[in-house]
């Protein structure tokens, strides 16, 4: 499809679906579809695939008039080799290092740049400004951003250099980035970006001013590699590993995280989010829905890429469409429905996003109840009155007459139940209101009485 073709079709969807944003992978011209985009040889052309400048800005004012956010992946980390692109462009190495050690990404087959050099610090700078600027993209997500940070990265001893101060940082990479995100943040109204990092370097989503790399938001790599290996481990042995689930709260704060199921976790021979799952055919489902509910509820906004959506049974394939087909299956409609409810109550309810960066927003009501796989807590907003409870049940069991503490002494009503029958859930909820009792538990001074539906994810609201 044409960028315009792309954009009737696909703005009513995301719209419909109750989503804020639209990430695209890069649409910076490149030579290779294979890359993806990842490897870019025109820092400033949208790719002409799918049409001209034009008819890219037509896409992304339709996304506007809607009112959804465009988010674009972002490559300044490394460059292809090929003859038509910078490698090499005078004849000498102009843009890249001389030196392999510090100018070959042996990874990917490609050329590092010389952020030591201010031209190509400002060329790259430049570049997303002109993003930013020239076609009203809103975010820039930054790819690779821990292959610029470490001298060292995915070498060997021997096939890197020290900087200056005998260490494997990269000083002139963290300048530009620094300055890169100076400029976005105070040349473009509005704009932010976010980084893909990987490791524990600190202060990535924190003001340069105070000692940080700048970006407006980081990826939990963390948070999505411990989850995925949690709920891929079948539900009897899912109590072994409950730290999994748990241990991201412990550094939750520390960023601006956003929470990622990107293209990554379903290519290269990891199979599809359903095939992570264990068990039978409804128990793929049920988790898969549980774990949208745990992660649309988590501290951190929400990043799902094409097709998770309905669940998408195959792993993805640049080479051919999402299977659509899919969802004349009750289970994969279902799927999607859930994931448009999960987005509709998340907009609805504040406390499920105004203090994701700030430990007041979140509170423990049982984080410690590994036997039956079952964890409680608050989500709350900037007052902090005003809060949802959320109740994760991860094995395939009905638990019955399961109490959970609460603060107030008035009545809870269930806004969302992943086990919805709309969803292809068995429909097992906890119908009206579920008045508070005087009796504590988990600490607190009174406690609901509730069912909790197998392998899923509930939301309670207090009712004053």
């Amino acid at each position: 499809m044409t960028y315009r073709e792309f954009a009737d079709r696909l703005v009513p969807y995301v719209s419909n679906m109750g989503f804020t944003h639209v990430e695209f992978l890069p649409l910076c011209e490149h030579p290779l579809d294979a890359s993806w985009g990842y490897q870019i040889t025109g820092l400033f052309a949208p790719t002409s695939r799918f049409g001209n400048p034009d008819d890219f800005r037509y896409m992304i004012d339709k996304f506007h008039q809607a009112g959804i956010g465009v988010i674009m992946d972002w490559v300044p980390a490394h460059f292809p080799k090929d003859g038509h692109g910078l490698a090499e462009f005078d004849g000498t190495c102009l843009y890249e290092h001389a030196d392999p050690r510090k100018g070959e990404q042996k990874d990917w087959g490609t050329k590092i740049y010389n952020f030591g050099r201010t031209e190509v610090c400002n060329f790259l700078c430049v570049s997303a400004l002109y993003w930013l600027k020239e076609f009203h993209i809103d975010g820039l997500r930054v790819d690779a951003v821990a292959s610029m940070l470490y001298l060292d990265y995915s070498r060997k001893a021997g096939e890197w250099i020290p900087n200056v101060y005998g260490g494997n940082e990269n000083l002139e990479a963290i300048a530009f980035l620094r300055k890169m995100n100076e400029l976005i943040y105070s040349q473009s109204q509005g704009s932010f970006s976010c980084a893909e990092e990987s490791t524990a370097w600190p202060m990535v989503s924190r003001p340069v001013s105070a000692g940080g790399l700048g970006f407006g938001f980081k990826w939990n790599m963390g948070w999505m590699n411990d989850t995925l290996r949690y709920i891929s481990h079948e539900p009897v042995h899912r109590k072994y590993h409950h730290g999994l689930l748990t241990f991201g709260l412990l550094y939750a704060f520390n960023e601006n995280f956003i929470l990622p199921i990107s293209h990554d976790e379903v290519v290269h021979g990891k199979g599809s989010m359903l095939s992570k799952m264990p068990g039978d055919e409804w128990q793929k489902f049920a988790s898969l829905r549980a774990y949208y509910g745990f992660m649309w509820t988590h501290p951190g906004k929400k990043l799902l890429f094409m097709g998770n959506e309905f669940a998408q049974d195959w792993e993805w394939n640049s080479g051919e469409s999402l299977r659509w087909h899919l969802l004349q299956y009750p289970m994969y409609q279902g799927m999607q429905n859930c994931v448009r409810d999960l987005n509709l109550m998340y907009r609805g309810n504040s406390p499920l996003y105004e203090e994701d960066f700030d430990s007041r927003g979140f509170e423990w009501i049982d984080y410690a109840n590994c036997d039956d796989s079952v964890i409680s807590y608050f989500r709350k907003g900037h007052n902090p009155d005003d809060y949802v409870i959320v109740i994760c049940n991860f094995t395939p069991v009905v638990r019955h007459n399961f109490r959970v503490g609460v603060r107030e002494a008035c009545a809870y009503q269930e806004i969302f139940n992943s086990d919805d029958k709309n969803y292809w859930g068995s429909g097992v909820r906890n119908e009206g209101p579920q008045q508070a009792q005087n009796y504590g538990v988990n600490n607190l001074p009174y406690s609901i009485e509730l069912v909790l539906p197998p392998l899923s994810t509930i939301v309670l609201k207090p009712l004053r």
